[in-house]
């Protein structure tokens, strides 16, 4: 294994930093799963939480409801970033928990949709913090040589919160449990990891240089992100799938329960369970192979992001026009191995084109635009529903979208001084 002095990224020596940089990634995987735990089990309970809060009323409310998550989340993600990249990642993490853990216990006690609404905004408030944050202070850690298998372990959290909410919608009709009491137990749970977090997570050693540029104001910082064409490219990039990626994500259980009959708890499981099962396999199978890529081109974490957009197409194609449930879980899946290709690396790719001091902040921005997007398409898709548009044409869009995406990704080109160390072997 190379020294750690050999990237410019870590000016620590100590033989200890390939450890800590590992248990980063196992401190913050837990943490991820959270995240998107809370997320996943409000869509796996729809139908217990309407029945309990009939001023919801209808889906369009219930699309709105979801959006004002992403608005808030969307909006604060840049100021999240910044403060991420110009103070502590470790305390900006450690208290984004904290926030949104109480929050979620908080969710499990409102009785009106005026409550729910603003319970999903004070969520986006504090979420904004954590992922642009997290993602960064692992790409502080690792090198290039690891960044992809880094971000994809990481994920790998993600898509078990994912799993685990899909089995939310069984809680919600166990008589002696109940969708409240999935809030608070998940809440409660979040509370109390923050305390070993806190203790145990490291911020990386700051190099002098980057000192200096910690002290720039979020305008500048904004305005060198702006200039920068390769991160616009990303933006575009990292938000046009996200569109369909929360619909999928949100609405998903309650298509299947709708189109082939299934229970609440059934469709919550065929909505996540395959799909996040092969994000899990496509992020660690496409961050080896991202990493290797690198070795011979350094774009080669660009095509393989590329072919999770390629494996889109047949896959929102197939979920849009499936008359049978075998069938529409099966693109699911493909879908879900797409997702992980694309997933595990955006931070990477926007490693090759942001300095270090300005990651956080671009990730932020990258949110901004990617969630407000994809909040219109939650409310959009449910008002769409509401006039009986087919799901054929939607899902037919969105694949469209994909395959611009791919153009726009290939558009890219990684800055050389900030990929030459990504090709080197460790």
């Amino acid at each position: 294994m190379s020294a750690p002095s050999s990237d410019p990224d870590f000016p620590d020596t100590s033989p200890s930093l390939p450890r800590i940089a590992w248990m980063t990634v196992a401190m913050l995987a837990p943490v991820a799963l959270l995240n998107y735990l809370d997320r996943q089990m409000l869509a796996a309970m729809k139908t217990s939480m309407m029945a309990d809060i009939p001023d919801i009323a209808s889906r369009e409310n219930w699309g709105f409801m979801l959006g004002s998550f992403k608005w808030v989340y969307a909006v604060l993600s840049p100021i999240g970033g910044y403060i991420a990249d110009r103070y502590s990642r470790r305390l900006v993490i450690v208290s984004s928990l904290f926030v949104w853990s109480a929050v979620t216990w908080v969710t499990g006690y409102v009785t009106t949709y005026d409550g729910l609404v603003a319970t999903r905004a004070l969520m986006g408030i504090s979420e904004a913090f954590y992922i642009p944050a997290a993602l960064a202070l692992i790409t502080d850690f690792h090198r290039g040589s690891t960044r992809s298998r880094a971000v994809g372990i990481h994920q790998t959290g993600i898509y078990a919160g994912l799993i685990l909410g899909g089995f939310a919608g069984h809680v919600a009709d166990a008589p002696d449990l109940g969708w409240r009491f999935a809030f608070q137990a998940c809440g409660l749970v979040g509370v109390v990891y923050a305390i070993p977090l806190l203790l145990v997570l490291r911020d990386p050693p700051v190099r002098e240089s980057e000192r200096e540029h910690r002290g720039a104001s979020m305008g500048s910082a904004l305005g060198e992100l702006a200039r920068n064409r390769d991160f616009l490219l990303l933006v575009i990039y990292f938000t046009l799938p996200a569109m369909a990626g929360w619909v999928v994500k949100d609405w998903m259980p309650d298509i299947l329960k709708e189109r082939f009959g299934l229970t609440q708890g059934n469709a919550g499981v065929y909505a996540v369970l395959p799909v996040q099962i092969a994000s899990l396999v496509g992020v660690v199978f496409g961050g080896w192979m991202a990493d290797m890529g690198m070795r011979r081109s350094d774009r080669g974490r660009i095509f393989v992001s590329a072919v999770g957009m390629i494996l889109f197409l047949p896959a929102l194609f197939g979920v849009g026009l499936s008359e049978h449930l075998g069938l529409a879980v099966a693109f699911l899946i493909l879908y879900g191995i797409g997702w992980g290709f694309f997933d595990c690396n955006n931070m990477p790719i926007l490693s090759q084109i942001v300095p270090p001091d300005r990651r956080a902040t671009g990730y932020g921005v990258m949110n901004l635009v990617s969630i407000s997007c994809g909040g219109f398409a939650d409310w959009g898709f449910g008002a769409l529903r509401d006039r009986h548009m087919p799901l054929s044409v939607i899902f037919g869009v969105f694949a469209l979208i994909a395959l611009v995406s791919v153009a726009v990704v290939l558009a890219i080109r990684p800055k050389p001084e900030l990929t030459a160390n990504a090709q080197q072997k460790e």
